[in-house]
Parts: structure tokens; C-alpha cells; sequence
């Protein structure tokens, strides 16, 4: 039996095994959920509105239940919905608030924050109404006669005490939306569920690292990055107020919204106005700073003129009928208490404009001083890349270490590891990411090893693995046994049909010569969907650089049948310990074991020259087969890796390449926080694809179609595609 078709389905056995790992990892919330579900059956609310039915008030919980003695209503209540179509939000808001809950605490102490909350939120919010309703405050004595059910207190008090088990600065971002949700409900709404969710978070905020247990994380003092968080979601707060307001006017604690809510001609102002200098605040941009100070300074004064207002009234003795102050006042006390936020925060808002910032990165160092620094300080395989004149460089505050980096869709993407003398890295990276900080750039490094990544995890950062270099150690290496077979195959056809094997540097080679291996390049790119891919994919020009070593396989008759790069890998003191493969090209029709034949005899070549290892480059969106867990990221990554291999074929010339045996090193991608990979991931197309249009794109779609459609099999491995 199968659940779904398209080859994407879950057989019946296969949805009973993942019900039974999730029964097995959060039994208690999967236990509610059902018995919220099944409650709804057997009394028929899940049709017809609990609230109407005779017996609402024997299950649902209030003052009047508890002052009629019906203390049951406590546990009663959260299995029950108001309405049918509540049914959906609350048992899902449930479902992913426990959950969550359970799968960070346990559940033992996931059912007490949970059960606790509810029953504690919901006690005092009674009392509160007890204490409250002949004290003539008209709210209270109306709310104080509703009843109500739901298990939404718990669910809010669950993922509140869950949030102090998140890392920066998702604590602060969970706790900053609770909070938005339940003030903008409490002051401008006010039901008794909104009472008991605003006592939920006051009561379990507090004590949330306390009641977290073990799982539980310390507290760090807030980044200017969390400042501008906090910013952010005050205004947020304002701007949904006004908006709820309009739309659905309430009689809260503070009186009707109705006359105080905006219009919608004034409504759509501030919203278009609020957009941009909210995503200003969350640059941490000077203007946006001043605009919402600005927006802040209008709405409050607003309190100012009311006083003066009123003093004058008294002053002449007229009367003046002032329809709803409390509520005025509080939405007013609001925009200042934000003010006053903002105030605090001024030192998270200094980027500059980008006019500005063009100013600042305008000059710099260039290519030549970090040739100095990498042959100074040595690198990692890909740090001869760092030296192209596409790239940015922040230099670190002693002056001897740099990491390169491109700016794309905001993001500042380094490349590859610091270069930096023994010691040094860490400080590089922590100032290039408080430089990023300060200007409003995302940062992340790019195809680091395993050491950066490592110190990158000591800022709170996270990384994930992107690619897989290949190392072919020099000292002890000969082509024998069968493993060999293929490349010893390649040696010996080569000397028998007259190929020859020149390393050289292809800015002295003869006109002729160069101009074939252009002719090779641009045939290449001919054959694919998309143009020639660049940052950590170099072409014929940056195999033009001295610098640059060049493999060329030339026949009896002077024709160019293949061409391989060799970018230097610095070790430090002006050493070049390896050699790392950068283009891969070959002839059409030509000598096919071509690329064996070059790398071969490349190894050979470098050995003799001293070299310790050649890198045969990493490979983007690839991996040796292992049993590590595969989180989400991973997934889409690999899932990323399928899409592009018809075009690019890095798996196959992944596989390509252990036909030397070579020994393999993750490369990762070090990035600050899951809100940053959508950013990251445009600008590392905008990187490689720099020169990609619309019309790019949609030829790939297409021939993509026909690949798929069409059921063909691509085979690259000896296509010579770059990485």
C-alpha cells in the first residue's frame, strides 16, 4: 500500500514507523493532541461551537466556575476549542509549541512546565480578575463574567521556558515575538485567554533558565546585533498595534480602540513608512535610527499636547470630553518607551550610507600586498584564490594577516582561511566579524577547514560542510597495483601515440599555443547552460598569472589536446609546499585519457621540484559517503548538489578524482545563525554566476527538462569539467 504517488510517497509501513519515532520522541505532546482531537469528536465540538453548547460551563474554566466550585474546569478546559475552526490553530499552535518543549527538556519536565503553566497562568489570572472587579474598572468586571477554554497558557509558558535552551541570538528573537504577541493582545485586545497568556510569559520569562534545567544556556550581554533586534521588534510591536486596531477594534483594559485606531489613509503611510526603516534598524543603519527616532518623537508627543490640552481646559473652565485617555495614553506611553530604547541602542546604530561606504572600502590593498602577507604567512589550498582582483581585503588590526572577502546582497563572503601568521587566525576572524557588524554586512567564510570552523564555533557560529578537497600526497607515491590501473593505462597510451607533457607558464608560451587553449575554454563553456562559473573557479585568464603553473598534453603536430592549472599553495617563508588544480580542459575528440595523463604527470613533475602534495581541488556540494546524521541544512545541500550536477557535474568529477587515491578534507561553510542562510545563499550565486541573467536561468530550466525528460546520463569523467 502506498500513502502518495511520483515516487516522493511514504508506504503505509514507512508512516507507521515515523509516527512510532515521533510517539517515541514526544509522547506527551502527540498524547494531547489526540485527546484534543478526540474530545472534539465525542462531544461534537469539533462542529458545532463549544461555547454554545449546554455544557460549556461545566468544562470551561473562569471566576464562575471556580466561584460555583467547579475546580475541575482546570483540567477540563484545555481539551476543548471555542469554535471548530479554533480546533486547527490550537491544536497545531500546541503541537509545535510542546513539541518543541519536549524535544529540547524531555518529557518528564516538559509535561510540568506544561501542565504547570496552564494551571498557574490561568490561577492567577482569576485572582487577578477577583481582586479587580469592583474596583469600577468596567474591563475587569466584564471579563471577570467569561469563561474560556484551551491549553494555549501552558503551550505559551512551555516555549517561553524552552527559549533559555536556544542559542544567541534566537533566544532573544523567540522571546522578542512572545513578547510582541502578548502585549499587542493584552493592551489593544483583552479576552481572558489574553490575560492568561500575558501572566504565562510574565511568570515563566523570569524563571526560564531556572526551570530548564540542565538543557539551559547562560545569558550573554546583548550584541549590537540583539540591540537592533530589540529595536526592531518594539516598532514591530507599535506597527502591529495600529493595525490590529484598525482591524479588529477591541474593548480592552484600557477602553475601546475605536476612537483612537488610525484610518486607513493613515494607516498605509505608516506602514510604508515603517517597512524601510525597520529593515534600516536590522542593518543597523544611522538614517533608519533617526527616521524611527523621528516617527517615535511625533507619536509621543502626542501625550504632551494632550496634558496641555487639559490644563488649558481647566485653566478656562470648560468642560472637554476626552474619549477614552487610559488607552491613548498607554499607546502613546508605548511609542516612548521604544524612544527610550532607541536612545539606549544609539551605539548599534552607526553604519554608515552605502554612499558613504563606498567612501570607506574605496581603495584598500590590493592583490600584490596579499601575495605578500600569503607568502609570508603561508595558506590553505585555495588561498592563492584569495589573491584575484575580484576580491576585498580586511586587514587585520596588527597589520600581517587578512582574510579576503566579496560583497554580494549584503553579505560579506570571506574566502577560505585567514591568512594570518601561527595564532593569529582567531583575532582575524573576530575582527572581521565585529567589521561586518559595524557596516551592516552579513559575515561568513567560505570553504574553510576544519581548524576555522572550529575557532568561527567559538564566536556562536555555525558552519556546515560544502565541499571536499582532495589531497595527493607526493613523497611516497607510485602508480602501482590495480588501483592505479586506469592512470598507468593513461602514461603508457600517451608515450606510445607521441603526447607530450609540458609544465610551463602559459603567459610564455607562443601565440598559437595560447590561442588553443582559449579555443578549448570557450568550447566548453559553449556546452553548457549557464556561463563559466567564477570566485573559487578560475578560468584562462587567471591561468595566465606567472604565478600559475600550466600542464598541457601537445601531440607530434603542436595540437594542444588537453590543459590543466596549478594554482601555488605558500607554506610560509616564501615556500610553495603544494600545488593546487584549478582548470581542467580538453579537446574534443582528442587523446581521451587526457586529464589522467596530465595529473599524472603533473604529481611526477611537482615531486621532482620538491613539492609535499598536490590538492585536486575541493568539489562544491560534495562528500565521501559517511554515516554522519544529515541535519536539514545537509539535506538541502545534497538536494542542491542533484539539481546542479547535469550542468556541472561536481559529483562525477568527484568521483573522477579518486581514481589517484587521494585523502579528502571537508571544506564548510562558517555562518552566524540559520536567519542568515537565505542572504548567504544569494550572494554565493551572485558570486559564482556573477554575469548570469534571467535569460540564463531559464535556458537551464529548459535544459534541465530535456535531461530529465529525456533520461540522460551525463558522463563527466574525463570531460574535464572545473570544479
Amino acid at each position: 500500500m502506498t500513502i502518495a504517488q511520483g515516487g516522493t510517497g511514504l508506504t503505509a509501513g514507512e508512516a507507521r514507523g515515523r509516527l512510532a519515532v515521533l510517539w517515541h520522541r514526544i509522547p506527551f505532546t502527540t498524547t494531547v493532541v489526540l485527546a484534543i482531537l478526540i474530545v472534539g469528536v465525542a462531544t461534537g465540538s469539533l462542529w458545532h461551537a463549544a461555547e454554545h453548547q449546554h455544557a460549556f460551563h461545566y468544562y470551561a474554566y473562569g471566576l464562575p466556575s471556580l466561584e460555583h466550585g467547579r475546580w475541575w474546569t482546570l483540567f477540563t478546559g484545555p481539551f476543548y476549542a471555542l469554535r471548530p475552526w479554533f480546533y486547527l490553530p490550537m491544536a497545531g499552535s500546541f503541537a509545535l509549541m510542546a513539541g518543541f518543549a519536549e524535544w529540547h527538556l524531555g518529557t518528564r519536565r516538559a509535561m510540568a512546565v506544561t501542565i504547570g503553566g496552564q494551571l498557574v497562568s490561568t490561577v492567577v489570572a482569576v485572582q487577578f480578575l477577583e481582586l479587580s472587579r469592583n474596583s469600577g474598572w468596567a474591563w475587569a468586571d466584564r471579563i471577570a463574567g467569561t469563561l474560556d477554554v484551551g491549553f494555549s497558557g501552558g503551550a505559551l509558558a512551555a516555549i517561553a521556558i524552552t527559549s533559555a535552551t536556544l542559542r544567541t541570538p534566537w533566544r532573544l528573537r523567540l522571546r522578542a515575538g512572545l513578547c510582541v504577541y502578548a502585549g499587542v493582545a493584552i493592551v489593544y485586545v483583552g479576552t481572558l485567554a489574553d490575560l492568561v497568556h500575558f501572566f504565562a510569559l510574565v511568570l515563566a520569562l523570569p524563571l526560564g533558565r531556572r526551570l530548564a534545567g540542565p538543557a539551559a544556556r547562560n545569558a550573554n550581554k546583548p550584541s549590537l546585533r540583539e540591540w537592533r533586534l530589540l529595536a526592531s521588534a518594539g516598532l514591530v510591536l507599535l506597527v502591529v498595534a495600529e493595525v490590529v486596531m484598525w482591524l479588529v477594534p477591541g474593548d480592552g483594559p484600557f477602553g475601546s480602540s475605536d476612537s483612537i485606531s488610525m484610518s486607513g489613509n493613515e494607516l498605509i503611510p505608516l506602514c510604508l513608512i515603517a517597512v524601510p526603516i525597520l529593515n534600516g534598524l536590522r542593518r543597523g543603519s544611522r538614517f533608519a535610527w533617526r527616521c524611527a527616532i523621528t516617527l517615535c518623537v511625533l507619536a509621543a508627543s502626542q501625550m504632551a499636547v494632550l496634558a496641555g490640552v487639559v490644563a488649558i481646559t481647566q485653566v478656562v473652565r470648560q468642560e472637554a470630553e476626552l474619549s477614552n485617555p487610559p488607552l491613548f495614553i498607554v499607546d502613546n506611553l508605548l511609542w516612548g518607551v521604544e524612544l527610550v530604547l532607541l536612545i539606549s541602542a544609539r551605539r548599534a546604530f552607526r553604519v554608515p550610507s552605502r554612499r558613504r561606504r563606498r567612501k570607506l572600502f574605496r581603495g584598500g590593498p590590493d592583490p600584490a600586498f596579499a601575495r605578500l602577507l600569503l607568502g609570508r604567512n603561508g595558506g590553505s589550498t585555495i588561498s592563492w584564490m584569495t589573491t584575484w582582483p575580484q576580491n576585498t581585503y580586511f586587514v587585520a588590526s596588527d597589520g600581517a594577516s587578512y582574510l579576503a572577502y566579496q560583497r554580494h546582497a549584503g553579505v560579506a563572503v570571506a574566502l577560505g582561511d585567514p591568512v594570518a601568521p601561527d595564532g593569529t587566525s582567531d583575532r582575524t576572524l573576530r575582527e572581521f566579524a565585529a567589521m561586518c557588524e559595524n557596516t551592516g554586512l552579513v559575515p561568513c567564510v567560505f570553504s574553510a577547514t576544519a581548524g576555522t570552523a572550529a575557532q568561527t564555533a567559538k564566536l556562536g557560529w555555525q558552519h556546515v560542510q560544502v565541499a571536499e578537497d582532495t589531497l595527493v600526497d607526493l613523497e611516497n607515491l607510485e602508480f602501482r597495483g590495480k588501483a592505479w590501473q586506469d592512470v598507468r593505462t593513461a602514461l603508457n597510451r600517451a608515450k606510445k601515440d607521441g603526447i607530450e607533457f609540458r609544465l610551463v607558464r602559459l603567459a610564455e608560451q607562443p601565440w598559437s599555443i595560447r590561442d588553443q587553449v582559449r579555443a578549448l575554454s570557450e568550447e566548453w563553456i559553449c556546452d553548457k547552460g549557464l556561463p563559466e562559473m567564477g570566485f573559487t573557479l578560475g578560468g584562462v585568464d587567471q591561468a595566465m598569472d606567472p604565478a600559475t603553473r600550466v600542464g598541457l598534453a601537445v601531440d607530434a603536430d603542436g595540437t594542444v589536446h588537453g590543459v590543466t592549472s596549478w594554482l601555488p599553495v605558500h607554506t610560509g617563508d616564501g615556500e610553495v609546499g603544494g600545488w593546487t588544480l584549478d582548470v581542467m580542459r580538453r579537446r574534443t575528440g582528442g587523446f581521451r585519457p587526457v586529464m589522467e595523463f596530465l595529473i599524472a604527470s603533473a604529481c611526477l613533475a611537482f615531486r621532482e621540484e620538491g613539492a609535499q602534495f598536490v590538492s585536486l581541488s575541493g568539489a562544491p556540494l560534495v562528500r565521501s559517503n559517511d554515516s554522519t546524521p544529515r541535519q536539514m541544512v545537509d539535506r538541502m545541500l545534497d538536494a542542491l548538489g542533484s539539481m546542479m550536477e547535469p550542468y556541472y557535474g561536481f559529483r562525477s568529477l568527484h568521483a573522477f578524482k579518486a581514481k589517484f587515491q587521494p585523502r579528502h578534507e571537508p571544506l564548510y561553510l562558517a555562518y552566524r545563525d540559520e536567519a542568515d542562510l537565505p542572504r548567504i545563499g544569494i550572494a554565493l550565486g551572485r558570486a559564482y554566476l556573477p554575469n548570469a541573467g534571467l535569460m540564463d536561468f531559464a535556458k537551464l530550466a529548459l535544459r534541465r527538462q530535456r535531461v530529465v525528460g529525456g533520461g540522460v546520463v551525463v558522463d563527466r569523467s574525463s570531460a574535464g569539467t572545473p570544479r
